[in-house]
Protein backbone atom coordinates (compact mmCIF):
# COMPACT_ATOMS: atom_id res chain seq x y z
CA UNK A 1 0.00 0.00 0.00
CA UNK A 2 1.61 3.03 -0.75
CA UNK A 3 -0.11 6.18 0.58
CA UNK A 4 0.16 10.00 -0.74
CA UNK A 5 2.60 12.11 1.83
CA UNK A 6 1.04 15.29 2.06
CA UNK A 7 0.75 18.00 4.67
CA UNK A 8 -2.89 17.28 5.29
CA UNK A 9 -1.33 14.62 7.54
CA UNK A 10 0.28 16.78 10.30
CA UNK A 11 -2.94 19.16 10.08
CA UNK A 12 -5.03 16.21 10.97
CA UNK A 13 -3.08 14.52 13.31
CA UNK A 14 -2.92 17.69 15.51
CA UNK A 15 -6.87 18.88 15.19
CA UNK A 16 -7.26 14.97 16.61
CA UNK A 17 -5.01 14.21 18.91
CA UNK A 18 -4.19 17.54 20.32
CA UNK A 19 -7.33 19.34 19.70
CA UNK A 20 -8.03 20.87 22.97
CA UNK A 21 -4.46 21.92 23.13
CA UNK A 22 -3.23 25.55 22.93
CA UNK A 23 -1.64 25.29 19.79
CA UNK A 24 -0.26 29.41 18.97
CA UNK A 25 0.53 32.50 20.82
CA UNK A 26 0.40 35.30 18.80
CA UNK A 27 2.04 38.12 18.74
CA UNK A 28 0.79 40.78 21.59
CA UNK A 29 -0.52 43.74 19.66
CA UNK A 30 0.27 43.58 16.36
CA UNK A 31 -0.75 45.84 13.74
CA UNK A 32 -4.31 45.21 12.31
CA UNK A 33 -4.36 43.02 15.62
CA UNK A 34 -3.85 39.51 16.61
CA UNK A 35 -5.31 36.26 17.09
CA UNK A 36 -4.32 35.92 20.57
CA UNK A 37 -4.13 31.92 21.74
CA UNK A 38 -5.87 29.49 20.32
CA UNK A 39 -6.08 25.51 20.40
CA UNK A 40 -5.21 23.52 17.31
CA UNK A 41 -9.30 22.86 16.93
CA UNK A 42 -9.28 26.40 15.88
CA UNK A 43 -5.86 26.55 14.17
CA UNK A 44 -7.50 23.60 11.26
CA UNK A 45 -10.91 25.66 11.65
CA UNK A 46 -8.88 28.37 10.48
CA UNK A 47 -7.18 26.85 7.61
CA UNK A 48 -10.47 25.30 6.35
CA UNK A 49 -11.64 28.53 6.61
CA UNK A 50 -9.47 30.29 4.49
CA UNK A 51 -9.70 27.46 1.91
CA UNK A 52 -13.45 28.15 1.85
CA UNK A 53 -12.78 31.34 1.26
CA UNK A 54 -10.20 30.60 -2.08
CA UNK A 55 -12.96 28.32 -3.12
CA UNK A 56 -15.57 31.66 -3.28
CA UNK A 57 -13.12 33.67 -5.16
CA UNK A 58 -13.31 30.77 -7.70
CA UNK A 59 -8.78 30.59 -7.00
CA UNK A 60 -8.50 27.25 -8.47
CA UNK A 61 -6.34 24.72 -8.32
CA UNK A 62 -2.78 25.17 -8.54
CA UNK A 63 -3.43 28.72 -8.43
CA UNK A 64 -0.83 30.55 -6.53
CA UNK A 65 -1.32 32.70 -3.63
CA UNK A 66 1.04 35.51 -2.06
CA UNK A 67 1.69 36.18 1.45
CA UNK A 68 3.89 39.37 2.46
CA UNK A 69 4.17 39.10 6.14
CA UNK A 70 6.69 38.64 9.14
CA UNK A 71 5.67 36.25 11.12
CA UNK A 72 2.68 36.07 12.57
CA UNK A 73 -0.40 33.80 13.62
CA UNK A 74 -2.53 34.40 10.34
CA UNK A 75 0.98 33.43 8.16
CA UNK A 76 0.93 30.11 10.22
CA UNK A 77 -2.66 28.98 9.48
CA UNK A 78 -2.18 30.13 5.52
CA UNK A 79 0.50 27.88 5.60
CA UNK A 80 -1.67 24.93 5.86
CA UNK A 81 -5.22 26.56 4.44
CA UNK A 82 -3.52 27.60 1.45
CA UNK A 83 -1.32 24.40 0.76
CA UNK A 84 -3.39 21.44 2.32
CA UNK A 85 -6.18 22.21 0.07
CA UNK A 86 -4.72 22.54 -3.96
CA UNK A 87 -3.17 25.95 -3.65
CA UNK A 88 0.14 26.63 -4.06
CA UNK A 89 1.59 29.56 -1.34
CA UNK A 90 4.48 32.31 -2.80
CA UNK A 91 5.61 33.47 0.71
CA UNK A 92 7.61 36.24 0.01
CA UNK A 93 10.20 38.27 1.70
CA UNK A 94 8.28 40.82 3.88
CA UNK A 95 12.08 43.10 3.55
CA UNK A 96 12.23 43.67 -0.19
CA UNK A 97 11.44 46.37 -1.63
CA UNK A 98 7.72 46.80 -3.59
CA UNK A 99 9.61 46.59 -7.23
CA UNK A 100 11.38 42.87 -5.95
CA UNK A 101 8.02 42.46 -4.48
CA UNK A 102 5.62 43.10 -7.50
CA UNK A 103 7.74 41.24 -9.75
CA UNK A 104 7.72 37.90 -7.65
CA UNK A 105 4.08 38.42 -7.43
CA UNK A 106 3.61 38.87 -11.16
CA UNK A 107 6.76 35.72 -11.79
CA UNK A 108 4.83 33.64 -9.75
CA UNK A 109 1.52 34.33 -11.54
CA UNK A 110 -0.45 34.92 -8.26
CA UNK A 111 -3.90 35.80 -8.28
CA UNK A 112 -4.37 36.42 -4.02
CA UNK A 113 -2.10 38.70 -2.71
CA UNK A 114 -2.01 38.30 1.66
CA UNK A 115 -0.55 41.40 2.68
CA UNK A 116 0.56 42.47 6.87
CA UNK A 117 -1.08 46.05 7.85
CA UNK A 118 2.54 47.29 8.26
CA UNK A 119 3.26 46.95 4.47
CA UNK A 120 -0.30 47.67 3.04
CA UNK A 121 0.83 51.16 1.72
CA UNK A 122 4.20 50.31 0.25
CA UNK A 123 2.92 47.42 -1.76
CA UNK A 124 -0.88 49.23 -2.62
CA UNK A 125 0.16 49.66 -6.17
CA UNK A 126 1.00 46.13 -7.15
CA UNK A 127 -1.43 44.80 -9.73
CA UNK A 128 -3.23 41.25 -8.29
CA UNK A 129 -6.61 40.27 -9.15
CA UNK A 130 -7.50 39.70 -4.94
CA UNK A 131 -6.07 42.27 -2.32
CA UNK A 132 -6.18 40.99 1.90
CA UNK A 133 -4.80 43.20 4.03
CA UNK A 134 -4.77 40.42 7.22
CA UNK A 135 -5.91 41.57 10.34
CA UNK A 136 -9.08 42.04 12.28
CA UNK A 137 -11.06 43.33 9.58
CA UNK A 138 -10.74 40.59 7.01
CA UNK A 139 -10.71 37.81 9.67
CA UNK A 140 -14.22 37.12 8.91
CA UNK A 141 -14.25 36.61 5.66
CA UNK A 142 -10.49 34.44 5.20
CA UNK A 143 -10.63 32.85 8.85
CA UNK A 144 -14.02 33.02 11.05
CA UNK A 145 -16.27 30.54 8.77
CA UNK A 146 -17.84 28.21 11.14
CA UNK A 147 -18.07 24.92 10.03
CA UNK A 148 -16.17 25.41 5.88
CA UNK A 149 -15.79 22.76 3.97
CA UNK A 150 -13.07 23.06 1.06
CA UNK A 151 -13.88 21.91 -2.23
CA UNK A 152 -10.32 20.93 -2.47
CA UNK A 153 -7.95 18.45 -1.10
CA UNK A 154 -4.67 17.25 -2.43
CA UNK A 155 -4.11 13.62 -3.12
CA UNK A 156 -0.53 13.98 -4.88
CA UNK A 157 2.39 13.58 -2.79
CA UNK A 158 4.33 15.49 -5.75
CA UNK A 159 2.07 18.45 -5.83
CA UNK A 160 3.65 22.04 -5.28
CA UNK A 161 3.45 23.31 -2.08
CA UNK A 162 5.04 26.65 -2.42
CA UNK A 163 7.33 28.80 -4.66
CA UNK A 164 9.94 30.03 -2.68
CA UNK A 165 12.01 32.79 -4.36
CA UNK A 166 15.61 32.78 -3.62
CA UNK A 167 18.50 35.46 -4.41
CA UNK A 168 21.00 33.68 -6.88
CA UNK A 169 23.65 34.03 -9.21
CA UNK A 170 21.11 36.77 -11.29
CA UNK A 171 19.92 39.68 -10.85
CA UNK A 172 16.47 38.18 -10.73
CA UNK A 173 15.24 35.39 -7.68
CA UNK A 174 14.22 32.05 -8.72
CA UNK A 175 10.72 30.57 -7.78
CA UNK A 176 11.98 26.98 -5.77
CA UNK A 177 8.92 24.79 -6.39
CA UNK A 178 9.06 22.24 -2.87
CA UNK A 179 6.23 19.88 -3.21
CA UNK A 180 4.53 17.77 -0.18
CA UNK A 181 6.72 15.12 -0.40
CA UNK A 182 9.60 17.55 0.19
CA UNK A 183 8.36 19.10 2.99
CA UNK A 184 6.47 16.41 4.81
CA UNK A 185 10.14 14.07 4.38
CA UNK A 186 11.95 17.04 5.85
CA UNK A 187 9.87 17.97 8.93
CA UNK A 188 10.06 14.20 10.03
CA UNK A 189 13.54 14.09 9.48
CA UNK A 190 14.36 17.27 11.10
CA UNK A 191 11.87 16.31 13.86
CA UNK A 192 13.12 13.05 14.68
CA UNK A 193 16.91 14.82 14.39
CA UNK A 194 16.07 16.98 17.11
CA UNK A 195 13.96 14.47 19.17
CA UNK A 196 10.84 16.55 19.26
CA UNK A 197 8.02 15.88 21.31
CA UNK A 198 4.89 17.00 22.52
CA UNK A 199 6.16 19.01 25.43
CA UNK A 200 8.27 21.29 23.45
CA UNK A 201 7.49 24.85 23.00
CA UNK A 202 8.87 25.84 19.59
CA UNK A 203 9.37 30.05 19.36
CA UNK A 204 9.25 31.58 15.73
CA UNK A 205 12.64 33.32 16.01
CA UNK A 206 12.98 32.31 12.58
CA UNK A 207 11.12 34.34 9.40
CA UNK A 208 8.21 32.08 8.35
CA UNK A 209 8.87 33.25 4.78
CA UNK A 210 12.58 31.10 4.55
CA UNK A 211 11.39 28.18 3.12
CA UNK A 212 8.45 28.18 5.15
CA UNK A 213 10.50 28.46 8.18
CA UNK A 214 12.23 25.38 7.32
CA UNK A 215 9.43 23.48 7.18
CA UNK A 216 9.90 23.52 11.03
CA UNK A 217 5.59 24.99 11.03
CA UNK A 218 4.79 21.40 9.73
CA UNK A 219 6.86 19.41 12.13
CA UNK A 220 5.51 21.36 15.11
CA UNK A 221 2.18 21.27 14.08
CA UNK A 222 2.17 17.47 13.37
CA UNK A 223 3.78 16.22 17.27
CA UNK A 224 1.42 19.35 19.30
CA UNK A 225 3.91 21.16 20.07
CA UNK A 226 2.69 25.58 21.26
CA UNK A 227 4.41 27.45 18.46
CA UNK A 228 5.15 31.13 20.06
CA UNK A 229 4.88 33.71 17.78
CA UNK A 230 7.68 37.17 17.61
CA UNK A 231 6.96 39.33 14.64
CA UNK A 232 10.21 41.29 15.31
CA UNK A 233 13.99 40.50 16.51
CA UNK A 234 14.84 41.71 19.64
CA UNK A 235 17.48 39.58 22.11
CA UNK A 236 15.90 40.65 25.13
CA UNK A 237 11.88 40.25 23.84
CA UNK A 238 13.36 36.59 22.88
CA UNK A 239 14.88 36.12 26.36
CA UNK A 240 11.40 37.46 27.74
CA UNK A 241 9.36 35.22 25.40
CA UNK A 242 11.40 32.04 26.61
CA UNK A 243 10.78 32.61 30.09
CA UNK A 244 7.36 33.40 30.34
CA UNK A 245 6.20 30.67 27.74
CA UNK A 246 8.50 28.13 28.88
CA UNK A 247 10.44 28.50 24.80
CA UNK A 248 12.28 24.53 24.63
CA UNK A 249 13.46 25.12 20.63
CA UNK A 250 14.35 28.13 18.36
CA UNK A 251 15.83 28.40 14.98
CA UNK A 252 17.77 31.17 13.84
CA UNK A 253 20.37 32.93 11.99
CA UNK A 254 23.94 33.84 13.63
CA UNK A 255 22.94 37.63 13.93
CA UNK A 256 20.11 36.46 16.32
CA UNK A 257 22.30 34.51 18.42
CA UNK A 258 24.54 37.48 18.69
CA UNK A 259 21.76 39.86 19.95
CA UNK A 260 20.61 37.00 22.48
CA UNK A 261 24.15 37.15 23.90
CA UNK A 262 24.25 40.30 24.27
CA UNK A 263 21.00 40.77 25.69
CA UNK A 264 21.90 37.90 28.39
CA UNK A 265 25.16 39.93 29.26
CA UNK A 266 23.13 42.97 29.84
CA UNK A 267 20.62 41.01 32.51
CA UNK A 268 23.59 39.53 34.14
CA UNK A 269 25.38 43.02 34.75
CA UNK A 270 21.64 44.09 36.29
CA UNK A 271 21.68 40.87 38.46
CA UNK A 272 18.79 39.19 36.01
CA UNK A 273 18.77 35.59 35.37
CA UNK A 274 18.91 34.02 32.10
CA UNK A 275 16.17 31.51 31.09
CA UNK A 276 16.13 28.56 29.18
CA UNK A 277 19.17 26.77 30.91
CA UNK A 278 19.81 23.03 30.34
CA UNK A 279 15.88 23.14 28.32
CA UNK A 280 16.57 25.09 25.24
CA UNK A 281 17.89 23.86 22.06
CA UNK A 282 18.85 26.17 19.71
CA UNK A 283 19.54 25.31 15.51
CA UNK A 284 21.84 27.55 14.14
CA UNK A 285 21.74 27.86 9.87
CA UNK A 286 22.53 30.20 7.08
CA UNK A 287 25.93 30.81 8.65
CA UNK A 288 28.12 29.03 10.76
CA UNK A 289 28.64 31.15 13.80
CA UNK A 290 32.60 31.25 15.41
CA UNK A 291 33.86 28.44 17.32
CA UNK A 292 33.82 30.92 20.27
CA UNK A 293 30.16 32.14 19.64
CA UNK A 294 29.50 28.35 20.04
CA UNK A 295 30.98 28.18 23.07
CA UNK A 296 29.72 31.34 24.40
CA UNK A 297 25.94 29.54 23.71
CA UNK A 298 26.85 26.81 25.47
CA UNK A 299 28.64 28.26 28.94
CA UNK A 300 26.93 31.77 29.00
CA UNK A 301 23.36 30.43 28.09
CA UNK A 302 23.49 27.18 29.33
CA UNK A 303 21.37 25.72 25.68
CA UNK A 304 22.45 23.19 23.39
CA UNK A 305 23.60 24.28 20.04
CA UNK A 306 22.64 22.65 16.94
CA UNK A 307 24.12 23.29 13.44
CA UNK A 308 22.13 22.63 10.20
CA UNK A 309 23.22 23.29 6.80
CA UNK A 310 20.64 23.98 3.49
CA UNK A 311 19.51 25.22 1.10
CA UNK A 312 15.81 26.51 0.20
CA UNK A 313 16.17 24.38 -2.93
CA UNK A 314 16.40 21.11 -0.55
CA UNK A 315 13.72 22.13 1.90
CA UNK A 316 16.06 22.34 3.61
CA UNK A 317 17.78 20.29 5.90
CA UNK A 318 21.01 18.68 4.19
CA UNK A 319 23.53 17.42 7.32
CA UNK A 320 23.24 18.45 10.48
CA UNK A 321 25.64 18.76 13.92
CA UNK A 322 24.36 18.00 17.16
CA UNK A 323 26.95 16.87 20.01
CA UNK A 324 27.08 13.15 20.27
CA UNK A 325 27.80 11.36 23.51
CA UNK A 326 31.53 10.86 23.06
CA UNK A 327 31.80 14.63 22.93
CA UNK A 328 30.47 15.02 26.64
CA UNK A 329 33.88 14.76 27.99
CA UNK A 330 35.88 17.28 25.27
CA UNK A 331 37.09 20.40 26.16
CA UNK A 332 34.72 23.30 25.58
CA UNK A 333 36.82 24.85 22.71
CA UNK A 334 37.15 21.69 21.02
CA UNK A 335 33.93 20.61 21.41
CA UNK A 336 32.88 24.34 19.61
CA UNK A 337 35.57 23.76 16.80
CA UNK A 338 33.53 20.26 16.05
CA UNK A 339 30.44 21.84 16.43
CA UNK A 340 31.19 24.82 13.79
CA UNK A 341 31.26 22.23 11.15
CA UNK A 342 28.05 21.82 8.54
CA UNK A 343 27.98 18.70 10.00
CA UNK A 344 27.24 15.07 8.80
CA UNK A 345 24.06 13.87 6.48
CA UNK A 346 20.71 13.91 7.83
CA UNK A 347 19.33 10.56 7.40
CA UNK A 348 18.08 9.86 3.99
CA UNK A 349 20.73 12.11 2.50
CA UNK A 350 23.43 11.59 0.66
CA UNK A 351 26.39 13.91 -0.09
CA UNK A 352 30.08 14.36 -2.16
CA UNK A 353 32.63 16.74 -3.43
CA UNK A 354 32.90 16.74 -7.22
CA UNK A 355 36.36 17.52 -8.78
CA UNK A 356 36.51 20.96 -8.66
CA UNK A 357 35.22 20.95 -4.90
CA UNK A 358 31.61 21.93 -4.89
CA UNK A 359 29.57 20.24 -2.17
CA UNK A 360 26.60 18.24 -4.21
CA UNK A 361 23.30 16.27 -2.86
CA UNK A 362 20.54 13.80 -3.32
CA UNK A 363 17.66 13.25 -0.60
CA UNK A 364 14.24 12.98 -0.92
CA UNK A 365 13.94 16.96 -0.01
CA UNK A 366 15.18 18.26 -3.18
CA UNK A 367 13.40 20.44 -5.10
CA UNK A 368 11.00 19.94 -7.96
CA UNK A 369 12.28 22.57 -10.10
CA UNK A 370 12.84 26.36 -10.46
CA UNK A 371 9.14 27.49 -12.02
CA UNK A 372 9.22 27.98 -15.42
CA UNK A 373 12.93 28.04 -15.77
CA UNK A 374 13.77 24.84 -17.02
CA UNK A 375 17.18 25.98 -18.49
CA UNK A 376 18.07 27.11 -14.54
CA UNK A 377 16.73 23.61 -13.46
CA UNK A 378 19.00 21.62 -15.80
CA UNK A 379 22.60 23.59 -14.31
CA UNK A 380 21.11 23.01 -10.76
CA UNK A 381 20.31 19.44 -10.79
CA UNK A 382 22.65 17.10 -13.32
CA UNK A 383 22.98 13.70 -13.19
CA UNK A 384 20.61 13.06 -10.39
CA UNK A 385 22.70 15.08 -8.13
CA UNK A 386 21.66 18.79 -6.96
CA UNK A 387 24.67 21.24 -7.27
CA UNK A 388 24.53 23.45 -4.20
CA UNK A 389 27.32 26.13 -5.07
CA UNK A 390 29.06 26.08 -2.31
CA UNK A 391 32.60 24.53 -2.09
CA UNK A 392 33.18 21.76 0.59
CA UNK A 393 35.73 19.31 2.30
CA UNK A 394 35.03 16.59 4.25
CA UNK A 395 36.70 15.13 7.85
CA UNK A 396 35.19 11.90 8.42
CA UNK A 397 31.53 11.84 7.80
CA UNK A 398 31.98 15.24 8.86
CA UNK A 399 30.92 18.10 5.81
CA UNK A 400 32.47 21.83 6.30
CA UNK A 401 31.63 24.59 4.27
CA UNK A 402 34.78 26.36 2.48
CA UNK A 403 34.26 28.31 -0.53
CA UNK A 404 30.97 29.88 -1.74
CA UNK A 405 31.06 29.07 -6.11
CA UNK A 406 28.05 31.20 -6.73
CA UNK A 407 27.73 35.11 -6.67
CA UNK A 408 25.94 35.04 -3.30
CA UNK A 409 26.43 36.77 -0.10
CA UNK A 410 24.66 35.39 3.36
CA UNK A 411 24.60 37.84 5.53
CA UNK A 412 22.11 37.93 8.49
CA UNK A 413 20.58 34.30 6.84
CA UNK A 414 19.50 36.44 4.50
CA UNK A 415 20.97 35.21 0.62
CA UNK A 416 21.92 38.58 -1.60
CA UNK A 417 22.79 38.17 -5.20
CA UNK A 418 26.33 40.17 -5.50
CA UNK A 419 25.42 40.65 -8.90
CA UNK A 420 22.44 42.53 -7.90
CA UNK A 421 24.65 44.78 -6.09
CA UNK A 422 26.60 45.31 -8.69
CA UNK A 423 24.40 46.21 -11.06
CA UNK A 424 22.32 48.93 -8.56
CA UNK A 425 26.07 50.02 -8.52
CA UNK A 426 26.92 50.74 -12.29
CA UNK A 427 23.50 52.64 -12.44
CA UNK A 428 25.21 55.41 -10.52
CA UNK A 429 26.98 57.70 -13.07
CA UNK A 430 30.62 57.89 -11.25
CA UNK A 431 30.95 54.03 -11.03
CA UNK A 432 33.34 52.35 -13.95
CA UNK A 433 33.60 49.01 -12.48
CA UNK A 434 32.78 47.48 -9.55
CA UNK A 435 32.89 44.01 -7.84
CA UNK A 436 30.80 43.26 -4.68
CA UNK A 437 32.14 40.63 -2.44
CA UNK A 438 31.25 39.03 1.64
CA UNK A 439 33.18 39.78 4.52
CA UNK A 440 33.91 38.09 7.28
CA UNK A 441 31.75 40.15 10.16
CA UNK A 442 31.08 38.72 13.99
CA UNK A 443 27.35 39.67 14.06
CA UNK A 444 26.08 39.61 10.82
CA UNK A 445 28.51 36.28 9.44
CA UNK A 446 29.21 38.34 6.42
CA UNK A 447 28.63 41.57 5.15
CA UNK A 448 28.52 43.29 1.86
CA UNK A 449 31.40 45.09 0.46
CA UNK A 450 31.93 46.82 -2.80
CA UNK A 451 35.17 47.44 -4.16
CA UNK A 452 34.53 50.16 -6.91
CA UNK A 453 36.38 51.97 -10.19
CA UNK A 454 35.53 55.43 -10.86
CA UNK A 455 35.71 57.17 -14.03
CA UNK A 456 38.10 59.20 -14.96
CA UNK A 457 37.40 62.78 -13.72
CA UNK A 458 34.24 61.48 -11.81
CA UNK A 459 34.19 62.14 -7.84
CA UNK A 460 32.04 59.61 -5.56
CA UNK A 461 32.18 59.47 -1.82
CA UNK A 462 31.47 55.79 0.22
CA UNK A 463 28.35 57.68 1.69
CA UNK A 464 27.04 58.97 -1.48
CA UNK A 465 27.25 55.30 -3.01
CA UNK A 466 25.55 53.12 0.07
CA UNK A 467 22.90 55.93 -0.20
CA UNK A 468 22.17 54.99 -3.98
CA UNK A 469 21.90 51.38 -3.46
CA UNK A 470 19.64 52.33 -0.51
CA UNK A 471 17.49 54.03 -2.09
CA UNK A 472 16.80 51.02 -4.83
CA UNK A 473 17.68 48.00 -2.84
CA UNK A 474 15.93 46.35 -0.08
CA UNK A 475 18.23 47.48 3.17
CA UNK A 476 20.03 44.27 4.02
CA UNK A 477 20.82 43.92 0.62
CA UNK A 478 23.49 47.10 0.41
CA UNK A 479 27.01 47.82 1.27
CA UNK A 480 27.90 48.63 4.52
CA UNK A 481 31.32 49.48 3.20
CA UNK A 482 33.01 50.89 -0.58
CA UNK A 483 36.88 50.75 -0.82
CA UNK A 484 37.79 52.99 -3.70
CA UNK A 485 40.28 50.96 -5.86
CA UNK A 486 42.24 52.06 -9.29
CA UNK A 487 42.17 48.21 -10.37
CA UNK A 488 40.19 45.08 -9.90
CA UNK A 489 42.08 41.92 -10.13
CA UNK A 490 40.94 40.02 -13.28
CA UNK A 491 41.62 36.48 -15.71
CA UNK A 492 43.28 36.42 -18.55
CA UNK A 493 39.79 36.66 -20.50
CA UNK A 494 38.62 39.82 -18.30
CA UNK A 495 36.90 38.17 -15.50
CA UNK A 496 36.43 39.45 -11.98
CA UNK A 497 39.23 36.86 -9.79
CA UNK A 498 36.31 37.49 -6.45
CA UNK A 499 38.46 34.89 -4.90
CA UNK A 500 41.59 36.78 -5.13
CA UNK A 501 39.49 39.91 -4.35
CA UNK A 502 38.59 38.21 -0.97
CA UNK A 503 41.59 36.95 0.00
CA UNK A 504 42.97 39.62 2.34
CA UNK A 505 39.49 39.98 4.59
CA UNK A 506 39.45 36.05 5.25
CA UNK A 507 43.30 35.47 5.72
CA UNK A 508 43.83 32.97 8.03
CA UNK A 509 40.47 31.52 8.44
CA UNK A 510 39.87 27.72 7.40
CA UNK A 511 36.71 29.38 5.71
CA UNK A 512 36.27 31.31 2.85
CA UNK A 513 32.87 32.16 3.66
CA UNK A 514 30.89 32.51 7.51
Amino acid sequence: MIVPLTLSDFLERAELVYGGREAVVDEPNPPGGGLGRFTYARFAEMARSLAAALDDLAVGENDRVAIVSPNAARFLVSLFGVSVFGRILVPVNSRLNPEETRYIVEHSGSSVLLVDPELDEPLRHIPVKHRFVLGAATDPQLFLRKGATPRFRVTDENATVSINYTSGTTARPKGVQLTHRNFWLNAVTFGWHLAMTDRDVYLHTLPTFHCNGWGMPYAVTGIGARQVIIRKIDGEDILRRIEAEGVTLLNCAPAVIAAVLDAAASRRQNGVAVPGHGRVRVVVAGAPPPSRTIERIEAELGWEFIQIYGLTETAPLLTINRAPAEWDGIEAAERARRLSRAGVPAVGVRMRVDDEGELLARSNHVFEGYWNQPEETAKAIVDGWFHTGDGGSSEGPYIAITDRKKDVIITGGENVSSIEVEDCLYQHPAVAEVAVIGVPDEKWGETIKALVMLRPGAAATEPELIAHCRSRLAHYKCPTSVELRDTLVRTATGKLQKFKLREPYWAGRARRVN
